[in-house]
């Protein structure tokens, strides 16, 4: 790889993570972070430039799953040696790992990015507004510890009064989350959107294909790094034009990472996120009679209640209730798969004690 040396400090590596090589023995290897993955092939940068890295093979084996292994965003420690390549030897702590249900893969993660500061929600205007599909977006950033914010794109398609009536839904089912809006056309808003992204700060992009992701990154960056396409007349649909996840480091020094879209936004364990997502929910579910009140059709529900009395959408509940739903089964799926790897561990244990006879070893 092309070298070129850089402030380690610049892509976002804290005294925290130095004091971590030291408590964890780890100063013989160099600290770098993960720019972008390639079918477990890393690119890695560190203070000498850019390395080619793979795991170790201990690395592989004590991974428990696909959340063990580097995903771009991550730091590690590594070992560099001549001509650029390198062996990953550990992976640092996480300070967050947006991640969400695998697609076809039930109870498994698919970790999207490590170590993000702030998820941008993007939303076009033409035709992927959807209320629900932010919530969603919004229940897995508030349980990976990162804060959400709203970029609506293509502004430039609408009328200023069908923009303020977007923003406005949005307000009303979600009242304290940011939103900005930006034309990738004519770069308006962008003045707005550069302003809120900090020096040192790692934002990723999360949205449905075809949103304008690539060309958001692109203008951010100053340049062409991400190709773009355009909506597909026939069916309406975006397009997979990125296919990776990569890190940039833009010119104002914030750090951003771009992601290929989503045509399935599967919620995995969201846990507290989603009472974030849904505060307006959370806040009356305090007063209902039952602990555990499921807000379906128990007396003495305050979610419902309130839903009678119009401080509740319909939609807005309907799509807690998925929301609820999905992330439940998704945690009685992970316990599942957990009780029959423990019972297929002690099968093999069993075995282990029997000779090739079937007969019990008697050391």
């Amino acid at each position: 790889m092309t070298s070129s040396s850089t402030n380690l400090q610049s892509l976002g590596y804290t005294p925290s993570m130095a004091r971590y090589l030291v408590e964890q023995n780890l100063t013989a290897f160099e600290p770098g972070r993960v720019m972008a993955e390639h079918k477990e092939r890393y690119i890695v940068r560190t203070a000498a430039g850019y390395v080619e890295a793979e795991i170790t093979g201990n690395l592989r084996f004590t991974a428990q799953s696909r959340e063990d292994y580097p995903a771009v965003g991550d730091w590690v420690a590594l070992m560099v040696y001549d001509g650029g390549s390198a062996l990953i030897q550990a992976v640092l702590p996480r300070a967050s790992l947006i991640s969400r249900q695998a697609v076809g893969k039930y109870g498994e993660r698919q970790v999207i990015a490590a170590n993000i500061d702030v998820a941008f929600v993007v939303l076009a205007m033409d035709r992927d507004f959807n209320l629900n599909r932010l919530e969603r977006y919004l229940s897995i950033c508030y349980a990976s510890k990162v804060t959400p914010m709203v970029v609506l794109t293509k502004t430039d398609l609408v009328t200023t009064e069908y923009l303020a009536e977007r923003i406005a839904t949005i307000n009303a089912r979600q009242a304290h989350i940011d939103v900005l809006a930006v034309s990738n056309t004519s770069q308006a808003g962008y003045s707005q959107l550069e302003a809120v992204m900090e020096p040192g700060k790692t934002y990723c992009l999360l949205g449905s294909s075809g949103v304008g992701k690539s060309t958001l990154t692109n203008n951010l960056c100053g340049g062409t790094f991400m190709k773009t396409d355009t909506i597909s007349d026939s069916t309406g649909k975006g397009r997979h034009v990125t296919s990776h996840r990569e890190l940039m480091l833009l010119p104002n020094g914030a750090i951003l990472i771009d992601n290929p879209g989503m045509r399935e936004v599967g919620v995995a364990d969201a846990g507290q996120g989603l009472e974030q997502a849904f505060d307006t929910i959370a806040h009356y579910a305090q007063h209902c009679r039952y602990h555990d009140c499921t807000h379906r059709s128990e007396k003495g529900c305050a979610v419902l209640e309130a839903l009678d009395n119009g401080d509740i959408s319909m939609a807005a509940y309907e799509n807690y209730l998925r929301t609820a739903q999905e992330s439940a089964f998704f945690e009685s799926t992970v316990l599942e798969r957990k009780k029959k790897d423990k019972q297929l561990g002690k099968l093999l244990k069993y075995y282990d004690k029997l000779n090739v006879k079937g007969k019990k070893n008697e050391d």
